[in-house]
């Protein structure tokens, strides 16, 4: 029998970890929900009869999915009193070790948000890790006709709104650059001309900082409320790198946030703030 502590349990729980950060990562959007998964995870697997355990990887996906799927039926209970917008957390690559997030971005993951958990949960485990609707069911304790069900309708719901095409990061680099600059400069007439007639920002201070409670939409708008941001006090900017693709570090009046952005036809559709500081540690 192995020993629930041994250094091959770790060993095998390990190699799977970057795999299982990504899962908990595309699932939550919340790097401090993915630590707690995987702590949780971790423990259960050390416990596990090995008798009952054919495939760690699958083993551990498995708790992994249904821990997940436990915390996003929880935050939804939640969401009603949270101030203004959710967004997910920003995160730099290195949690996820050799991983594969290439796929991933924060315009997905922002709209998975309106997907219900077991959606939410089919969606990623059939687009981001190909897993045949079978083990799907497995995992979530459905039927496979039940999960390509629950798949069809979050593929509808995302890929309507999902930007079609991505500019190179440094394109989209240079953009977020460009459009602070124009800001800082009070430059409506050429922030104006960086934004699709629709865009829309998001802002999610989390009751903690200082936010637009509801989405700011339309070009005009947009333009005007990051003017009136940036045009004001000293404003530092770092272009950083997350999981997700570039954005920008900002201290606006000694206060951080992030910012990213979605383009398509070189025009930018949306813009998202985090300045919720209790989702920027994992930047820290």
């Amino acid at each position: 029998m192995i020993d629930p502590g041994s250094p091959a349990v770790l060993a095998e729980y390990q190699s799977a970890r970057g795999m299982l950060a990504g899962l908990a990562y595309r699932l939550l959007g919340s790097w401090h929900d993915v630590e707690d998964v995987l702590q949780e995870a971790y423990v259960r697997w050390s416990a596990a009869d090995r008798t009952d355990v054919a495939e760690p990887r699958r083993y551990l996906t498995r708790v992994v999915t249904r821990l997940s799927i436990d915390v996003l039926r929880s935050r939804q209970a939640r969401r009603e009193t949270y101030a203004g917008e959710w967004l997910p957390e920003p995160v730099p690559s290195d949690p996820f070790g050799s991983a594969d997030m290439s796929d991933l971005s924060l315009a997905v993951l922002h709209l998975m948000e309106r997907l219900t958990p077991p959606q939410r949960a089919v969606y990623v485990l059939r687009t981001a890790f190909t897993l045949p609707y079978d083990e799907i069911a497995e995992i979530l304790g459905r039927t496979p006709e039940d999960c390509r069900q629950l798949h069809h309708r979050a593929v509808r719901s995302i890929d309507e709104d999902t930007p079609r095409f991505d500019p190179a990061p440094e394109e989209q680099r240079q953009l977020l650059l460009d459009f602070v600059a124009a800001a800082r400069d009070g430059d409506l007439p050429r922030l104006e001309s960086m934004l699709k007639a629709t865009a829309a920002s998001y802002t999610d201070g989390g009751g903690l900082r200082r936010a637009a409670r509801k989405p700011v939409v339309g070009r005009t708008k947009v333009a005007t409320f990051f003017a009136h941001i940036y045009s004001r006090g000293d404003v530092s900017v770092t272009p950083i790198e997350l999981v997700t693709g570039p954005a920008l570090h900002i201290t606006l009046g000694g206060r951080p946030h992030v910012l990213t952005l979605d383009t398509t036809d070189n025009q930018i559709t949306t813009l998202r703030v985090l300045a919720n500081p209790a989702k920027l540690s994992a930047l820290e």
